[in-house]
C-alpha cells in the first residue's frame, strides 16, 4: 500500500475485532481492513468477542447482532462493563435496521451503528471518522453535584455514595449535562457532544437514555425544556 510512512504508522497501531457469525463477512471485512493497515482479530459469537475484546484490547469492535450464544446487544453491553475496555470504540455492522434495534443498540453503548450491505470503502471510511473522533477534554475529572459525584477518570456514578450503574452514553450524557447545571443544553449539542458528528442518531435516542438516567437518579435532576432539550437542576 503506498502511504505516507507517519500515516501507516498510525493506522497500523490500530485493532480491530470483527464479530460476525457468517465467516464469509467476517473474512470479507478483514481481508478488505488488513489492506488498510489495520491489525485485525475475529470472533464469531458475542461470548467469544467478549473475551477477545477483554485478552487483544482493541481500539474498535465492529459487532454483529443477531448471533448464538451471545447475541451483539448483550455484548455490548458486557464489554461496557469493562473497566480496561471504556475507552473502545463499538460500530454495530448488522442487518437490522429498524429503529429499535439502532436505539437498542446506542442504549448499550455504541458508538455508531452501521447496517448491512455497505461496500468495503465505505465502512473503511467510517471506521477511519471514528477512530479519529477526539473526545472532548474536560479539566474535572470528578463532579459533585448535590448528593450525585460522577467520576470521569473510573466511569463511577454514585448517588448518597451508592454505586450506579451506567452504560458508556448514559454517563457521557449525564457527565456533560451535570458539568454545567442549570445551563440549557439543546438537542443538537447533546448529540454533538455525546455521540459525535460523524454519526446518525434519531432524536428519540436522546429520550430513551434521558429516561434511564431518570429511573436511576430521580426524575427531579434533569428537566425538560419543551422544544429545546435539557438541563441538570440541583
Amino acid at each position: 500500500m503506498v502511504c505516507k510512512e507517519h500515516y501507516c504508522i498510525e493506522i497500523m497501531a490500530k485493532k480491530i475485532l470483527i464479530v460476525d457469525d457468517e465467516q464469509d463477512i467476517v473474512e470479507l471485512v478483514k481481508y478488505n481492513l488488513e489492506k488498510e493497515g489495520y491489525k485485525c482479530y475475529t470472533a464469531n459469537d458475542g461470548q467469544a468477542a467478549v473475551a477477545k475484546a477483554i485478552d487483544k484490547q482493541p481500539d474498535l469492535i465492529l459487532l454483529d447482532i443477531m448471533m448464538p450464544i451471545m447475541d451483539g446487544i448483550e455484548a455490548c453491553r458486557q464489554i461496557r462493563q469493562e473497566s480496561s475496555l471504556k475507552d473502545v470504540y463499538i460500530a454495530f455492522l448488522t442487518a437490522r435496521g429498524e429503529e429499535y434495534s439502532e436505539i437498542a443498540g446506542f442504549d448499550v453503548g455504541a458508538d455508531d451503528y452501521i447496517t448491512k450491505p455497505i461496500k468495503p470503502r465505505v465502512l473503511a471510511s467510517r471506521i477511519k471518522a471514528l477512530l479519529k473522533r477526539k473526545k472532548e477534554n474536560i479539566e474535572i475529572d470528578e463532579l459533585v453535584v448535590g448528593d450525585i459525584t460522577i467520576d470521569r477518570s473510573t466511569f463511577d456514578v454514585k448517588l448518597r455514595g451508592e454505586q450506579l450503574i451506567l452504560p458508556k452514553k448514559e454517563f457521557e450524557l449525564l457527565y456533560l449535562l451535570a458539568s454545567k447545571p442549570g445551563q440549557v443544553f439543546t438537542r443538537e449539542k447533546i448529540l454533538n457532544k455525546v455521540w459525535g458528528y460523524d454519526v446518525d442518531v434519531v432524536d428519540r435516542t436522546i429520550d430513551v437514555h434521558i429516561r434511564k438516567i431518570r429511573e436511576k437518579i430521580g426524575d427531579n435532576r434533569i428537566k425538560t425544556v419543551k422544544g429545546v432539550g435539557y438541563k441538570f437542576v440541583q
